[in-house]
């Protein structure tokens, strides 16, 4: 059986062939330009100031290929294609990144929990500037995956680029990543649920989490699904995520080129908390997967969504081995997919229905439009098929003020009370003393510090 994967930076298919596709480019002229590259090959192995390798000049070629489609098609030599399997197994050696290329730049979509870059203050959004004290720019994303891989116990210096901060230069020290992908502990009355990507044991993970929450506190109110920072995984980890909180109904859909490419997944009886209080965490480093659940789960109005607008990874690749994987793999894009509603997140991802910001650091990204990270930041990101956009620069409803505690979670905090009026959010009790508070759809300039106003109920 096939498996989805959706890891912010591509969801990917294990298995497969590849079939033929065919091109709007009349054949003859398709074989005139393949003559044409085999011409240029020939004249650089010639003409070139040095001598070239050949399968590495080519392979630049298929990369360069794969990424003029969009940002999430690309080639995958056999490494990398290696590296690949292992990750959605849920282990693998490495920094924990996940990674995506933009204008000619690595970005990073999320940190792993616990992982040697999170630990190091990585964060989602940084620009991988250089590596081992060699520039970075213009590499792919598996040049950089291949330079950041190593044996356990080497180390690697890294410098990432942060908007309106200093230059980051770290040393990280590769270790095994055992991505235990579902973490959960008790918090006063209610249930912390941190799914951190989505692998093959996520689902198995997420009913030993819960069953140990309610061992430990019987009586337990509500659950916090902490999906932030989460940059996909695999699409049947995130059905099985959805659909223990569902007792029916669609989860997603994905839609190909064709009308007739359509593919539906829905929710088997049994909801796993037996209908109790529900929050999804997100924010601006939750793609793909993620966004698949938080979406089923607001449609469905079985969850309320506190946070940040997530990325905004609503297409799907498919994985398809070259040679059956000995000369790697193509990562190409095949279709979009779409919430419950019919509502594409491709370029717009989900909104919470109560925005809250983590940080006044966090609300300034949001209301600096050349700040913000997200799949709109794309150039050839594709468009979301539906003509709505993403909310452009703004004001996060909520954001902690100087005075409040920066070890504390404020999302966190008010994810639980909203589970303490129930998930009903015209109940909420107001932002305690030292929030920021806008009033909904408040609009600054684009380098305009956050409005404050005298804390209010919702």
């Amino acid at each position: 059986m096939r498996k989805l994967l959706l890891v912010g930076c591509a969801a990917l298919v294990l298995g497969g062939s590849a079939a033929a596709v065919s091109s709007q480019t009349p054949r003859n002229e398709t074989f005139r330009m393949l003559e044409l590259f085999g011409d240029v090959v020939g004249i650089v192995e010639q003409a070139y100031v040095v001598p070239v390798d050949n399968k590495k000049l080519i392979e630049a070629a298929l990369a360069g290929m794969m990424t003029a489609l969009d940002p999430h098609s690309n080639y995958l030599p056999p490494s990398n294609y290696d590296e690949l399997r292992e990750r959605t197994e849920g282990q693998y050696s490495g920094v924990g990144l996940t990674i995506s290329a933009d204008g000619g730049m690595v970005k990073v979509i999320s940190p792993m929990d616990d992982s040697p870059a999170a630990k190091a203050g990585v964060q989602a959004g940084d620009v991988i500037s250089s590596i081992e004290g060699q520039n970075a720019a213009g590499l792919t994303v598996s040049q950089v995956s291949e330079k950041l891989r190593g044996a356990v116990g080497t180390s690697v210096k890294v410098t990432f680029l942060r908007d309106g901060s200093d230059p980051l230069e770290v040393t990280l020290t590769r270790e095994v990543i055992k991505v235990q992908s579902v973490t959960g502990r008790v918090e006063g009355d209610f249930g912390y649920l941190r799914v951190s990507t989505f692998n093959e044991n996520t689902g198995r993970e997420l009913n030993e989490a819960i069953a140990k929450i309610k061992a430990e506190k019987p009586g337990v109110k509500g659950y916090v699904l902490d999906l932030r920072n989460n940059g996909g995984g695999l699409l049947n980890a995130a059905i099985d995520v959805s659909d223990a909180f569902l007792e029916r109904g669609e989860i997603v859909s994905q839609r190909g080129r064709k009308p007739e490419q359509i593919q539906r997944y829905s929710a088997k009886p049994g909801d796993i908390t037996g209908g109790l209080p529900l929050v999804v965490l997100v924010n601006y480093g939750s793609a793909s997967a993620s966004e698949i659940v938080a979406g089923a789960l607001k449609d469905h109005q079985r969850a309320a969504v506190v946070g940040l607008t997530s990325f905004g990874k609503g297409s799907v690749q498919t994985v398809i081995p070259l040679r059956q994987g000995q000369d790697g793999a193509l990562s190409i894009t095949t279709a979009r997919y779409y919430t419950p509603s019919g509502a594409s997140i491709q370029k717009i991802g989900i909104e919470p229905d109560l925005e809250v910001a983590r940080s006044e650091a966090e609300a300034r990204i949001v209301s600096r439009s050349s700040f913000i990270y997200s799949e709109a930041a794309y150039a050839t990101a594709l468009d979301a098929s539906i003509g709505a956009e993403r909310k452009g620069p703004h004001t996060p409803r909520e954001a902690p003020g100087e005075s409040f505690d920066k070890e504390k979670d404020y999302q966190l905090q008010r994810a639980l009370d909203v589970l303490r009026a129930g998930g009903d959010l015209t109940k909420l009790s107001a932002a305690p003393e030292g929030i920021v508070v806008t009033e909904p759809g408040s609009t600054p300039k684009p380098d305009a510090e956050p409005a404050a106003a005298e804390p209010k109920d919702e």
